[in-house]
């Protein structure tokens, strides 16, 4: 029996069991006396070197091992890498010295030897940095091997051009749940890894293990643990940036010139934007690169060693890191020149003013920077561009009070809120007091959330550390830096930016308990952001149902400043949840008609929520829409999702389902593109409702998880009580009133798991219809007529243009047979004045129902043919389906349930396949009874029949003949 030789590191390897894998396959093939080659191709800190020495310790009581690790140094030297390979044999083994000509023949007779017929594996790390003869050597002998070999190759290079045509495999960055555990591992036995800290060691190291582990290295326990702030950038990574810089010395001067622009270049752009092309170009004819050099380098990367890529008029680095890298290896001087080269470029093309064609200073490769204090005052000026005031600042050497208040005054609109984080963060890294430093990054952090961008709002947040008593800001001394403004930071602005974050990403418990910590810090100095914490707070308490957590926040609101039609809104709100409904809707119509101005999409939102109080449904799309085109046109991009999600509901509740589909789509590709969970949950409960409408139910059923998922783990109330409804309202469609009534009964009765206090009324009319169906029990009797008592009181207040006619159905579904028919017809009237095609429908369902049950079939196929149409005209095609069975079941055809050609219940009537699918799925006689409106012997009877119809003999020959 042969032993296992399992690919196995002394150190465990977090997320390679796929690479670990094709080793161990490799070696086994190598056992048998299969040899092969394999190149193990990722950029520096991947992890490549340490899955070659995993190979090697795997095989080592197998088999004879080479093992080399390339040296730069003697990447001139003919030969070296042979000499470094050869001259470390397999034990026992004295090989000669090579000679500096072997040939590649030579060097495969050479191995054939160290082998003596047992299988030899050759290791070589860092394959691509040897020199050109041995690297031609040993492609030529990784290529030989193969059947009948006792010879495998087992490479490692930065890229697989050097060795192309061998088996490659290219190692990905590890992903977050690999990466987490390594970090978990890498910092045990320290006091503990606070979550902010985690999130940005894991976004800065990018998956790289190399990375993460110089990252966390350099951290203190107590930076860990988040005590004391993070520091900007990151350090640790020196190791791995230094060997993705490996070989740029050995290129041209005019090439590292260009690199070092490109990666400067970057650094006032969004992460991952690249370099304007153009701006490179006229950089370079500024530094005297020649033209056609540059049109070479900059259209295809020609001449830059392939490290930059051409995509449209942007130019990229080839790795993420490769860009820092280059900083990382300039000398300080060169490095600030191309800055200041950067800065007075941005300048002229952004005041127009200043040729392009000025001569280069006569300076190798970069123009001299201008004098420093000229530099400073033209820094300090908020009229030039943004992007020269950030290169400024990255050309700085140490804290610059003057530049950094420069940038912190033009970090305003018109900028994109991106812009304005990235030149807040420059602004304090060149502050020296600890509490304006950390009052700059915060800003920041509050600009990258406003972008959509929460990883690095988080990852700012990180830089300014707690907030304590000896934190206070330090007094200006306006005698050493006069063109600073005597001002102190201002408190609660990180505690804001941590609360809004939670809002959209976290429990809203905790969203709404921040907030209003932060709205009490700011309110003395900064009554703007006082006022957004505030109704942070409000909306966070109406996603957990808290109804008096919302009410404190709005009375909170009262106290501080505000705008007329805020002040409207707070009042209005706060009087209908107190009961003084006809004062609140005064309030709210005032509210609605002040929301004019489309410049305020937050405004706009609030004018929805006073249309929604006011059942003034079309207002409220109205809104929406309004709201969705400001944000669109100007931003902020964090507050897409929820415009999106606002205007769907809307339209949900307008019975625009189609409409209410594609925007809540959409909302949720924008809530995972800006990092907001707690609104994915929200518009998955919202895509649940419209598939519980249109169907098919299994859509349903996946949203609703979806969206109870996220809502447990966050309080979100709300979305929990909407998502439940939904599901509950695709039972209904699909004749399972039993398990609607099972799902909705927590949500309208007394209890802990009661529904939101402003959402549980409108699945009422549901969990009546459900319990009804379903068959209920004499208690259950008196807790339906009890909950419609109370939609009865909320349908007075509501002013919801659809509650009257659900009322009257309600209690059409309760009344006597002598009452009943009156109530339709009331129900009826009112959703002809009210409108509403599928809540109509519904209706008419119910009532054609009724009339079919108490043997009235002609009267009942009016009733149901108009439902089918009502269904069909909004789409609701399940709901149609169950019309048209109900109508057949009448004694007339009806073309939306026709089954497909070759249907095995073809040959029954309507109702026996009505039976049978019921039947099929499970249900007993007694439930089929209930279902469809007959008595249980009717069911026997048919059931019978249908038995002798299709020559089967038990349900379960039946529910295997209808199985898909």
């Amino acid at each position: 029996m042969t032993p296992s030789t399992t690919v196995r590191s002394p150190l465990r390897l977090y997320g390679r069991d796929d690479e670990l894998a094709t080793l161990e396959k490799l070696l086994a093939l190598l056992r048998r006396g299969d040899g092969g080659a394999l190149v193990l191709a990722a950029p520096p800190g991947l992890g490549r070197t340490a899955l070659l020495r995993a190979a090697a310790e795997a095989h080592r009581d197998r088999g004879p091992v080479l093992y080399a690790t390339a040296a730069p140094a003697e990447r001139a030297v003919p030969c070296s890498g042979l000499g470094a390979l050869l001259g470390v044999g397999p034990a026992g083994a004295s090989p000669a010295a090579p000679h500096t000509g072997i040939t590649p023949a030579a060097l495969a007779r050479r191995l054939r030897e160290f082998a003596d017929g047992g299988p030899l594996l050759v290791c070589v790390d860092d394959a691509h940095a040897w020199d050109a003869a041995s690297r031609a050597a040993l492609a030529f002998a990784a290529r030989g091997p193969g059947t009948g070999s006792r010879i495998a190759f087992l490479l490692s290079v930065a890229d697989g051009t050097a060795f192309a045509g061998l088996p490659t495999l290219h190692l990905a960055p590890l992903d977050e749940r690999a990466a987490s555990v390594l970090l978990d591992r890498l910092t045990a036995g320290t006091e503990g890894l606070d979550p902010v800290v985690r999130a940005e060691i894991l976004r800065e190291a990018g998956g790289n293990p190399g990375l993460l582990a110089g990252i966390s290295g350099r951290l203190t326990p107590d930076q860990l643990a988040g005590r004391t702030p993070l520091p900007w950038p990151l350090t640790g990574g020196e190791a791995v940036l230094a060997a993705h810089a490996e070989g740029i010395d050995d290129l041209p001067d005019r090439t590292r010139t260009l690199l070092l622009l490109a990666a400067a270049a970057q650094e006032h752009e969004p992460e991952g934007a690249g370099a304007d092309a153009l701006l490179l170009l006229r950089a370079g004819t500024r530094g005297g690169l020649p033209r056609a050099f540059l049109d070479r380098a900059l259209s295809d990367g020609t001449g830059t060693g392939g490290m930059l890529q051409r995509a449209g008029r942007r130019v990229h680095f080839g790795h993420r890191l490769a860009a820092r890298a280059v900083l990382h290896h300039a000398p300080w001087a060169r490095r600030s020149a191309a800055h200041e080269l950067l800065a007075t470029l941005l300048t002229e093309s952004g005041d127009r003013s200043g040729p392009d064609d000025v001569p280069a200073r006569d300076v190798p490769g970069l123009p001299d920077a201008p004098d420093a204090r000229t530099a400073r005052i033209t820094a300090a000026t908020p009229a030039l561009p943004l992007a020269a005031l950030v290169q400024r600042a990255c050309a700085a050497s140490g804290p610059d009070a003057a530049l950094a208040a420069g940038l912190e005054a033009a970090a305003v609109a018109p900028f994109a809120h991106a812009a304005r984080s990235a030149a807040l963060a420059r602004a304090a890294l060149l502050s020296s007091g600890p509490a304006l430093r950390a009052a700059r990054f915060a800003a920041a952090a509050e600009q990258a959330r406003l972008a959509g961008d929460p990883p690095l709002a988080r990852s700012l947040l990180a830089r300014t550390g707690p907030r304590t008593a000896d934190t206070a800001p330090a007094p200006v001394d306006s005698a050493t830096t006069p063109d600073v403004p005597a001002t102190d930071p201002a408190p609660g602005l990180a505690p804001y930016v941590h609360g809004m974050l939670a809002l959209r990403s976290g429990p809203v418990a905790d969203a709404h308990e921040i907030l209003l910590a932060a709205a009490a810090l700011l309110a003395p100095h900064d009554h703007r952001r006082a006022l957004d914490a505030l109704l942070g707070a409000a909306e966070a308490a109406w996603a957990a149902g808290d109804a008096l957590g919302y009410l404190d926040a709005l009375k909170r609101l009262a106290r501080t400043p505000a705008g007329e039609g805020l002040e409207h809104y707070r009042a209005g709100m706060s009087a209908v949840l107190e009961g003084r409904t006809a004062e609140g809707h005064i309030r709210l119509r005032r509210c609605l008609a002040l929301a004019g101005d489309p410049g305020d999409p937050a405004a706009l939102l609030r004018a929805g929520v006073a249309a929604l109080a006011l059942g003034d449904i079309t207002a409220a799309c109205r809104a929406g829409t309004r709201a969705l085109a400001a944000v669109r046109t100007a931003g902020p991009e964090a507050l897409l999702p929820q415009a999106l999600e606002h205007l769907a509901y809307a339209e949900l509740r307008a019975g625009r389902h189609a409409g209410a589909r594609a925007h809540a789509l959409e909302g949720l590709h924008a809530a995972r593109r800006t990092g907001q969970p707690n609104s994915s949950a929200r518009l998955h409960a919202v895509l649940a409702l419209a598939a519980s409408v249109e169907g098919p139910a299994e859509v349903c059923a996946a949203h609703e998880e979806a969206a109870l998922s996220g809502a447990g783990p966050h309080g979100l109330v709300q979305a929990a009580t909407l998502a439940t409804w939904a599901r509950a309202r695709a039972d209904l469609a699909a004749g399972r009133p039993g398990q609607a009534a099972a799902r909705l009964a927590p949500l309208v009765k007394a209890g802990p798991g009661r529904g939101h206090f402003a959402t549980r009324m409108l699945a009422v009319p549901c969990w009546v219809e459900a319990a009804v169906l379903s068959g209920r029990e004499p208690a259950e009797s008196r807790e339906l007529h009890a909950a419609v008592d109370e939609f009865a009181s909320w349908a007075a207040r509501a002013a919801d243009p659809g509650a009257p006619a659900q009322l009257a159905r309600c209690r059409a579904l309760l009344a006597s047979a002598s009452e009943a028919d009156a109530q339709y017809a009331e129900a009826l009237a009112h959703h002809e004045r009210a409108g509403g095609d599928f809540e109509q429908a519904r209706t008419r369902l119910l009532y054609g129902q009724w009339l079919r049950r108490r043997r009235r079939t002609r009267e009942a196929r009016g009733p149901l043919r108009d439902a089918l149409v009502g269904f069909q005209r909004c789409s609701a095609r399940v709901w149609a389906d169950r019309a048209a069975g109900e109508l057949r079941a009448a004694g007339e055809p009806a073309g939306a349930g026709t089954g497909p050609a070759g249907d095995p219940l073809a040959m029954l009537t309507p109702q026996q396949q009505r039976i049978a699918r019921c039947v099929a799925e499970g249900a007993t006689n007694r439930e089929v009874a209930l279902r469809l409106s007959l008595s249980p012997r009717t069911v026997d009877h048919h059931l019978r029949n249908v038995f002798a119809a299709l020559a089967i003999r038990s349900r379960t020959e039946l529910a295997r003949l209808l199985s898909p």
